[in-house]
Order: structure tokens, then sequence, then C-alpha cells
């Protein structure tokens, strides 16, 4: 069976959490498909985006 991130809504909103800060290039696309998330969630696009950072970094595999 196929593993799935089980996001939670949350009752606020908070702001930075005092971890490191760098910044990345995303698409439109995943920026609207994140903003999504964050609506229904009631979570910060930064929050979403280390919920599914550390999800994919305990559930990835290398292929050689």
């Amino acid at each position: 069976m196929e593993k799935k991130l089980q996001i939670t809504k949350k009752g606020t909103l908070k702001g930075d959490d005092g971890h490191k800060v760098f910044s990345v290039r995303i698409k439109d696309a995943t920026v609207n498909k994140l903003d999504e998330i964050s609506i229904q969630t009631n979570r910060s696009r930064n929050e979403l985006i280390n919920m599914m950072l550390e999800f994919a970094l305990d559930n990835y595999i290398i292929e050689e």
C-alpha cells in the first residue's frame, strides 16, 4: 500500500519557527497547490513544506 502524508487542520497560523532560512525556486503550479492546502488546513506554506520535506526524507529510496 502506498504511504500518504496526513495533514491535520490547525487552529491558527503561526509565524517563523526559528529554523534555518534559505531560498528555493518553486513552480507557480506548486505554490498554488500549497496555497490550497494551506487554506484547507490553516497551516502556513512554510509549515506544509517542512512537513512534506520531512515525509519525503523519511520515505525515499535511491535506485541504482
